[in-house]
Order: structure tokens, then C-alpha cells, then sequence
């Protein structure tokens, strides 16, 4: 009965997770019907601008051309008015001379004749009509003024839509995952000297598989990327997963994106829980101040009404998720001024770092069960563990557990991290800046444990969402290399 329950149950969440796809395609589906019609709409508003464009400066060229052979033709016209001027005038002179001539023919007296020949002979010789040309100066020939337009129409007529680029290839054998960064490879399809640049696309989620058309989350873009590879570094894994694509661009056209896929960001996720802190800490998400005035007027706490309960982080237990590890706890009091972590670990490993205002006089950072009473303080019960730094008068630095204290002689760093590996009984902290090793605590956790901090006259902040750092996970395997050597490693404490 137990079994067929058991499998009933299997087949139950099958269907469900199943109908969750299918509902998600459907809204895909909905999505892309979408965008293609508004894509199509964009097209042809695009198109009709590109031919407006085009017939916009057909027109302006025949407007100037028109214009040219206008100026062409007047031009000519009243250089062949002048000649015309000129002709007239030197008919009118010619007849008159000539009217002149015939007349002379009728003179009897010889003397007068020839007198009146003589007259007639000069004004011949500076005559108009002799001394201009009878050839036009300007032809009526506009042939220099023609235009063919056979090549260009050809060239219209073979206009065809612009060469898209083919969706590149995400090759998720190359990407990487590590020290909060995503490193994403690709490759086209098939070589194309035409692509000038690609566009990386990316965005959060806590859904395994395709990209959720309603998630709240939006695509993040990068632009103008001219290598098959990119690496976004500096992120904060604060959901379980990242959805990536990425899109190949000519100079002239964006082509389609790639297949999405989807990579798992495991990190540690948590905020500071101000239900159980003393009230002389002010208490705002993952940062926490002292508060001499004993959290009169302490103000609402931001963004917890924004904290979605599905952006649990991968392998860590959620304490209904929180409310176990916030609700069902008194508050500190006393000289407690204590805050915890309000979501628990109980298996893995997580990293966290600290950063402290110079000025802060004292402060702890750790881990503990969640039985630590409301006078407790870190390091000074069995169930908890932490490094304690107080500045008051002089500086000491300090690993504490069991009121047990080791004074630890190095420097203070401004940034503390922290590694736990619970399988494994490993506490260490580091200085967040070079990864060096401050203290190791080795011990057997038997029950959850949440992140712990105190804090007198002054602050801290809390970074959250960060996978274990590369140089930690070498400086751990080499430590446990060397876990049957003590003498070597004084900064490392056995507890059991």
C-alpha cells in the first residue's frame, strides 16, 4: 500500500511538473503569435519608411536634374536671342545700303556718281551684315542632358530582404559556472564572414528548463561582443538558476537567438533575521547596526515583503522556510546583542562574507544550533562557533567555541569569509580580499545551523548569494589533505 502511495505520488508530481512545461509552452506559444505580428507591423512600417527614403531623393534627383537642363535651355535660349538681335540689326543696315545702291544706279552726273559709289563702298566695308556669323553659337542638342536608369532599375529590381545572420549555438560542454561568474561559449552553425558583433542575453530565475515568458524577472543584454565567448562576472546568485541566449548581428540586421539554456547557479542565500535580534540592533535585510537608543522608532524592515519564498538557495533547508528559525525564537537580551541568519544549513557547502565599519568597536561573526538562548553569546556555548574581534582600548583578534578562546596574531581584515562545509565539519574563515586562511574549527555538526553575528558600536553588512571562491576550495582540499598533520596548521582546531 506503502509503495503504491509512494509511486502514486512520483506519477502525481510527474504530471504536475509535466503540466507546468506544457502550460509554459502555451504561454510561449501566446508570446511569440504575439511578437509576430508586431514584428511583421515594425517590418512593413520600416519598409514603407526605407522606399519613402528612397523615392524621397528619386525625387529630389529629378528635381535638380529638371532644374539643370531648365538653366541648360535658358541659357541657350538667350544666347540665340542676342545672336537673333544681332542678325536683325544687321539686316536692317544691309537693306538700307542696299536700297542706298539701287537708287545711285540712277545718277547722271558722273562727279555726284562716283562720289556718292565712294560712300556707298565705305559703309560696305564696315558694314554689320559682313562681319557677323551666320552659324548659331549654341546647337539645339539636349542629348548631354539625358539619363538611362537600365542599371539602376536592374539593381531595384534585384533588392531582396537583408541577410539575417543564422542563430548562434550555445556549446554548454564549454560553459562554466564557478567564483560567481558565467562563462558562455557558442559557435555558428556554419562560418559567416558577415557577422560583425553578437548580443549575450541573460536573466534570473528559479525555473529549470525554458525561460518562463511570465517571469518577473527581464533579459539583461550585452552588446557588441566580438569573440564566440563571454564571461559575466561580479554576479549575485540569488536564484537557482540563469537563463542565457545569444544573438548574432551584420551591419545591418540582428538574426535569430540561439536555443536558451539554462545553468544552475548554487549559492547560499540568506537575510539577517530581525525578529529574534536585540533590540539594540537595527536591522535592515543583511545589514545590522548597534542602536544605543534600544530600537525606539526602529524602522520597518525593507524588501522582506519583496523576498519571493521561492528564491530558496540550492541545498540549504527551508525552515517553513524561515518561519521556524524566525517565529518560534524569544529575542536576545542582555548583553547578547545578537543577530542570526534566518535560513538554516543542514547539508553542502556555503560561503558568506562580512564587511565591517572601521569604526565598530566589537563584533563576532559564526555559526550556531538554533538552540542558543536569548542570553547566549556566540563562542561561549558548545553549540556555537565564531571569531570575535574587540577594538575597545586595543585590538585582539580571536577564534571562540565552548567559552574556549584562541588568540589568533594576525592582521584584522576589513572583509571576513566565511566557509562551511557541513558533511564535512569544516568552520574556516578568510580574509575575503586575498582568501587567506585565518582559522579552521573541524567538529561534528549533529543539528542546523545558522549564520551568527554580534555587534557593538557599529555595523556590518552581510554579502549573501557567493559560491565557494576557487582559492578556498584549494586551500580546503589541501587541508584535508593534511588533516592527520597537526603540527603544521596551528591555525586549525579539533573539537569534538
Amino acid at each position: 500500500m506503502d509503495e503504491q502511495r509512494e509511486t502514486l505520488q512520483r506519477i502525481v508530481s510527474t504530471l504536475a511538473n509535466k503540466n507546468d512545461e506544457i502550460h509554459n509552452f502555451i504561454d510561449m506559444l501566446n508570446h511569440t503569435i504575439e511578437n509576430v505580428q508586431i514584428n511583421s507591423s515594425n517590418a512593413i512600417s520600416e519598409l514603407d519608411e526605407e522606399f519613402d527614403g528612397l523615392y524621397s531623393v528619386l525625387d529630389e534627383m529629378k528635381g535638380s536634374m529638371t532644374n539643370t537642363i531648365q538653366q541648360e535651355e535658358a541659357s541657350k535660349i538667350q544666347t540665340l536671342q542676342d545672336q537673333l538681335s544681332q542678325c536683325n540689326d544687321a539686316l536692317e543696315s544691309s537693306e538700307e545700303l542696299l536700297e542706298l545702291a539701287v537708287q545711285s544706279l540712277d545718277i547722271k552726273d558722273p562727279e555726284e556718281f562716283l562720289k556718292t559709289a565712294r560712300q556707298i563702298k565705305d559703309r560696305v566695308t564696315m558694314a554689320s551684315a559682313f562681319r557677323i556669323s551666320l552659324k548659331p553659337k549654341v546647337s539645339d542638342s539636349m542629348s548631354h542632358l539625358m539619363v538611362d536608369f537600365t542599371l539602376e532599375r536592374r539593381m531595384l529590381q534585384a533588392v531582396k530582404f537583408l541577410p539575417v545572420p543564422k542563430a548562434p549555438e550555445i556549446d554548454l560542454a564549454a560553459c562554466l559556472v564557478a567564483d560567481n561568474c558565467i562563462t558562455v561559449a557558442w559557435r555558428m552553425p556554419e562560418e559567416d564572414s558577415r557577422v560583425d558583433h553578437f548580443i549575450l542575453e541573460y536573466k534570473k530565475t528559479n525555473f529549470d528548463g525554458l525561460p518562463r515568458v511570465k517571469d518577473e524577472q527581464r533579459w539583461e543584454l550585452i552588446d557588441y561582443i566580438k569573440a564566440t565567448e563571454y564571461t559575466l562576472s561580479g554576479l549575485k546568485f540569488d536564484t537557482k538558476y540563469m537563463n542565457l541566449r545569444v544573438q548574432a548581428c551584420n551591419k545591418a540586421v540582428a538574426g535569430e537567438y540561439s536555443d536558451p539554456v539554462t545553468l544552475e547557479t548554487k549559492a547560499f542565500v540568506f537575510s539577517l533575521d530581525s525578529t529574534s535580534s536585540h533590540l539594540n540592533l537595527k536591522v535592515e535585510d543583511t545589514y545590522v547596526e548597534w542602536d544605543p537608543t534600544g530600537g525606539k522608532g526602529q524602522e520597518k524592515i525593507k524588501g522582506k515583503e519583496n523576498k519571493s519564498s521561492s528564491t530558496s538557495s540550492p541545498k540549504r533547508t527551508s525552515i517553513s522556510p524561515r518561519s521556524s528559525a524566525r517565529g518560534s525564537r524569544d529575542r536576545f537580551i542582555g548583553e547578547s546583542y545578537t543577530v542570526l541568519g534566518d535560513t538554516a544549513i543542514e547539508s553542502g557547502q556555503h560561503y558568506w562574507e562580512v564587511r565591517v565599519q572601521k569604526d565598530c568597536k566589537s563584533y563576532s561573526v559564526g555559526v550556531t544550533y538554533r538552540n542558543l538562548g536569548k542570553f547566549d553569546q556566540l563562542g561561549k556555548t558548545n553549540s556555537s562557533w565564531c571569531i570575535h574581534i574587540n577594538n575597545w582600548l586595543q585590538t585582539t583578534f580571536s577564534a571562540k567555541h565552548n567559552n574556549k578562546t584562541k588568540i589568533l596574531d594576525i592582521p584584522v581584515p576589513d572583509r571576513i569569509g566565511v566557509y562551511c562545509d557541513f558533511d564535512g565539519g569544516h568552520l574556516a574563515f578568510y580574509n575575503a580580499n586575498s582568501k587567506e586562511l585565518l582559522y579552521t574549527f573541524r567538529t561534528k555538526f549533529t543539528q542546523p545551523l545558522l549564520p551568527g553575528f554580534m555587534i557593538w558600536c557599529g555595523g556590518l553588512t552581510v554579502n549573501t548569494g557567493l559560491q565557494v571562491p576557487s582559492p578556498v576550495k584549494t586551500l580546503q582540499k589541501n587541508e584535508n589533505g593534511l588533516s592527520g598533520s597537526t603540527s603544521s596548521l596551528n591555525n586549525i582546531a579539533y573539537i569534538t
